[in-house]
């Protein structure tokens, strides 16, 4: 792209008019326009997004796929396309608030060794409370098992300006995740067999292997919808969650927590399994089952980097969070 601005706000679309129509207006007024473009990547819908956005959003970028990539290879083609400085991958179901986009890029600029970082995310339906989908920036436990910042397992908090201090992460949310185009491109990318979830934690764990930080920029604020392409108890989003997060681990931890973090999780896998089956929730108990049996065959590809995987950055090790949080009912950040 020619005369490109800073930053390339990139919106991922897949049928989604309906959620352009309702989110998009706030990109777009919201946004400075002084240092940034915005661009929906179509993966290939079938309904009426493309006359909708040429129809109501002229000064908004279009870039067209034959299909859906899916929301890794979907991204990783798009970034191979700008050569903005920086990029925001934003969900299409997220609305922004005035400024969010210059503290996003005014933080990248003056810490040179953040390759990422995250605003704050606040919930659409409830904007008191933080949303579920990287709340005020992430973290893994012993067991490889996310939580955030205003968010553990599905307990959210409401935002009183506790965490409105910028902190390095573990990882950012790709719900809206800025990152250095230039080192999302030679880490790779996001992985395209996560195909989507989790994507953004093993991206943001590839990166501080290469010594870069990942960051939360509280004094940007989006809100964002969650859910938008798949509901939280959704099989297909069980699998994916089960299997990507096995990967992940596979891939990123040192030789000698890995067998043992993942031995753990077959265990706690099972309970998982076992809890589902006791509630006659048949298709997410064979989620997890086929998540299972395709990690088993989807780890023997990738060729793991043992002097780099040495580094563990991101594991708490003395961090179990379901102990915290079902046992010593530590259900808030701040009480952990």
């Amino acid at each position: 792209m020619n005369d490109s601005k800073l930053i390339a706000v990139i919106i991922l679309n897949w049928n989604g008019e309906r959620l352009l129509k309702e989110y998009l207006p706030s990109v777009v007024e919201y946004s400075d326009n002084k240092i940034s473009d915005i661009i929906v990547v179509d993966n290939g819908s079938t309904d009426g997004s493309i006359a909708m956005l040429e129809k109501n959003f002229p000064t908004v970028g279009v870039m067209r796929f034959d299909r859906n990539y899916g929301f890794a290879a979907g991204y990783n083609k798009a970034l191979a396309e700008v050569d903005n400085k920086y990029v925001v991958l934003l969900n299409s179901d997220v609305a922004v608030t005035p400024g969010w986009d210059v503290e996003l890029l005014a933080y990248m600029e003056q810490h040179p060794q953040t390759a990422a970082c995250q605003p704050k995310i606040l919930s659409y339906n409830r904007p008191e409370y933080f949303e579920y989908a990287g709340a005020c920036g992430g973290f893994l436990d012993k067991n490889g098992y996310p939580y955030c910042r205003g968010r553990i397992f599905g307990t959210c908090e409401e935002d009183s300006g506790q965490y409105d201090v910028s902190v390095d992460l573990a990882w950012a949310s790709g719900a809206a995740l800025m990152v250095r185009r230039e080192v999302y491109l030679s880490c790779g990318g996001l992985d395209p067999d996560f195909f989507a979830h989790m994507e953004e934690i093993d991206l943001c764990w590839r990166m501080r292997l290469e010594g870069y930080s990942v960051s939360v920029v509280p004094s940007s604020a989006v809100y964002h919808l969650g859910g938008g392409s798949l509901p939280a108890e959704n099989p297909y989003k069980t699998y994916l969650n089960f299997r990507n997060n096995l990967l992940m681990l596979h891939k990123n931890l040192p030789e000698p927590d890995r067998r043992k973090i993942l031995f753990r999780r077959r265990l706690l896998d099972t309970i998982a399994w076992m809890k589902y089956m006791a509630t006659f929730s048949w298709k997410n108990a064979a989620a997890i089952f086929r998540a299972h049996r395709d990690f088993a065959v989807m780890r023997k590809q990738y060729v793991r980097n043992a002097a780099k995987n040495l580094l563990e950055t991101d594991i708490d090790s003395r961090r179990n969070i379901i102990v915290d949080y079902y046992l010593r009912g530590k259900k808030i950040y701040s009480r952990l």
